[in-house]
């Protein structure tokens, strides 16, 4: 079982790399690397890397594949340790079935043309659900985590969830999503339409003819701060569970993030500032959904 504690883990640090690089790829235009051409590259398993935009995507590529074939491990395992109906039997088989819907959708975006400097309502919708089921996988992932240190996760029950279920939980995680989906279509507006000055885009963003991801840039911050005041009336639940670590380690997130966020806005988005920003929204994610699991935890405890 510590093994096991240890691998899910690191599945969830390795999921979180290939996220951010994923970012970068979109960043630094690279999403037609490999041509289109899926899942080789180019036609080829070892790409010949004439440009590094090939380079970029392979990596991206690459690391995506271990990851699902280690989330697959991570099942499988799951199987030897833990009975049936249990929880991390279902933590685990939830992270397989988002780590395949993330290479169907990474595909179709490829297959599609919907990289590079494509900039169709088809390509935000498409980012805007990658992006709501990479939540669905780290969701999974710092599931498995957390469950893997529970005994009782192990054991077989008869209606076992994973899922948080107070409404007020719910209804900040559908926020989240939706402010996590605005952040990606904002981020392709940044890529797609760079800004060389606060003033030029800001004259860009409220132009007649602006293009519809530069009208959209301005609804990402809006929900940021919407976000924040339901996060803040979360943190208050946790105080009131007794839950205080939980509270302090989303505080920290979420205030770090709200900084990171307004120097990518002042700094005009550069690459290694939105990878950043996106690493540490994953982690403002896993300490959100953490503390939901924790306080149905809690919750249970004291019903039992």
């Amino acid at each position: 079982m510590k093994a096991f504690q240890r691998f899910a883990l690191f599945n969830l640090v390795f999921s979180l790399l290939v996220i951010v690089w994923g970012a970068y790829v979109r960043a630094s235009g690279s999403g037609a690397g490999c041509g289109q051409h899926w899942p080789l590259c180019n036609g080829e398993v070892l790409p010949t890397p004439e440009r590094i935009q090939t380079v970029v995507e392979f990596v991206h590529r690459a690391s995506s594949g271990l990851s699902l074939i280690f989330v697959v491990v991570a099942l499988f395992w799951s199987y030897r340790l833990a009975d049936k109906n249990s929880l991390v039997r279902r933590a685990a088989g939830l992270s397989v079935v988002a780590i395949f819907l993330e290479a169907i959708l990474g595909a179709g975006l490829v297959l599609l043309k919907l990289v590079e400097f494509d900039q169709s309502v088809k390509r935000a919708i498409s980012i805007s659900l990658h992006s709501a089921n990479t939540l669905f996988l780290v969701a999974s992932l710092a599931s498995l985590v957390w469950l893997s240190k529970r005994e009782e996760a192990f054991r077989g029950e008869k209606n076992p969830t994973v899922f948080p279920v107070k409404p007020y939980f719910k209804f900040t995680l559908f926020a989240f999503i939706a402010l996590a989906m605005c952040g990606a279509i904002t981020a392709l507006g940044d890529t797609l339409f760079p800004a060389i000055s606060l003033k030029a885009g800001w004259e860009a963003d409220l132009a007649v003819s602006a293009h519809f991801l530069l009208r959209l840039r301005i609804i990402h911050p809006l929900l940021a701060v919407v976000w924040i005041g339901l996060v803040f009336g979360w943190t208050q639940k946790l105080e009131g569970a007794g839950l205080h670590s939980a509270r302090n380690y989303l505080l920290v997130a979420v205030v770090s993030q709200f900084v990171l966020g307004i120097l990518n806005w002042m700094l005009m988005a550069p690459n290694a500032l939105q990878m950043l920003h996106l690493l540490i929204a994953d982690l403002v994610f896993i300490s959100f959904w953490i503390s939901g699991l924790e306080y149905e935890a809690r919750k249970s405890s004291h019903t039992a």
